[in-house]
C-alpha cells in the first residue's frame, strides 16, 4: 500500500511538465496507470493535449479517460513522456520492460524532448540488475539469442502469460526475462545485445532520462541528468 501511494505521489509530482497545447507520451505499467488517470482529470478540466500510447493497454486507459490519442503519423515528435521503470540508478539509467512495453516504450522515449520517469522508492537502486532485465525477441531467433544470453552468464526464462502461453508484445514477439545479477558495465551489455541478430530491443534505457521523480514516503526526489 505505502509503495502505491508513492507511485501516485510520484505521478503527480509529474503533471507539472505537462503543458497546454503539447504532444504527450504515456508510459505502461501500474505507476503510468496513475499518471494516465491524473492526466484524464486535467483534460477534464480544460487541458487540451494530445498523447502517443506506448502500449494497446495505455492507449484503452487513455481513450476510457477521453484522453485525445494522435499518432507518430500526425506527430513525428513529442513535447514530453512520463513513464514509470522497473529500476533506477544514480546516473538515471534505467531497467525497463517489466509491463512488456520495452520496444514501444524505448521508440516513443527517442523521439520525445523531455523523458520524464516516475517510479516509487523500491525502484532505486545503487547497481541495476536485481530485476530481471527484458529483452523483447523475434518467435524465429528465441532458442538461439537465449543460448547466447545464457553464455554471457545469465540466467533466461521466457516469459509467459497467465495461461502459461508464451507472452506476447504488442508487435506478437517474445519476451526473454534474463537475470545477470549485478550489471557494473550497463553500456557494454546494451551494446552486446543490440549486436545480437533477433534481439528486436532490450530493457537497458541509458542517456534517456532527462528527469527522475522517485516518491518516497510523502515526499518526491527530483534527479535530473546531467547534460
Amino acid at each position: 500500500m505505502a509503495h502505491e501511494q508513492e507511485k501516485e505521489a510520484a505521478a503527480r509530482a509529474s503533471l507539472k511538465f505537462v503543458k497546454d497545447g503539447q504532444i504527450v507520451g504515456v508510459g505502461t505499467g501500474s505507476t503510468a496507470a496513475f499518471f494516465i488517470d491524473l492526466l484524464g482529470q486535467e483534460v477534464k478540466k480544460g487541458l487540451r493535449i494530445q498523447t502517443i500510447p506506448t502500449s494497446d493497454r495505455s492507449g484503452e486507459q487513455a481513450a476510457s479517460l477521453g484522453i485525445p490519442l494522435t499518432t507518430f503519423e500526425e506527430h513525428p515528435e513529442i513535447d514530453v513522456t512520463v513513464d514509470g521503470a522497473d529500476e533506477v540508478d544514480e546516473q538515471l539509467r534505467l531497467i525497463k520492460g517489466g509491463g512488456g512495453a520495452l520496444l514501444h516504450e524505448k521508440i516513443v522515449g527517442s523521439a520525445t524532448k523531455q523523458y520524464v520517469i516516475i517510479v516509487d522508492s523500491s525502484k532505486r537502486v545503487p547497481v541495476l540488475g536485481k530485476f530481471a532485465l527484458p529483452v523483447e525477441v523475434i518467435k524465429f531467433a528465441q532458442p538461439v539469442v537465449a543460448k547466447k544470453i545464457q553464455a554471457l552468464g545469465a540466467k533466461v526464462e521466457l516469459r509467459r502469460d497467465a495461461k502459461g502461453n508464451p507472452f506476447l508484445t504488442d508487435e506478437h514477439n517474445h519476451i526473454l526475462d534474463c537475470r545477470f545479477g549485478e550489471i557494473r558495465n550497463p553500456e557494454a551489455l546494451a551494446r552486446t545485445l543490440s549486436d545480437m541478430p533477433g534481439i528486436v530491443e532490450h530493457g537497458l534505457f541509458i542517456g534517456m532520462a532527462n528527469v527522475v521523480l522517485i516518491a518516497n514516503g510523502s515526499q518526491v526526489v527530483e534527479l535530473t541528468r546531467k547534460g
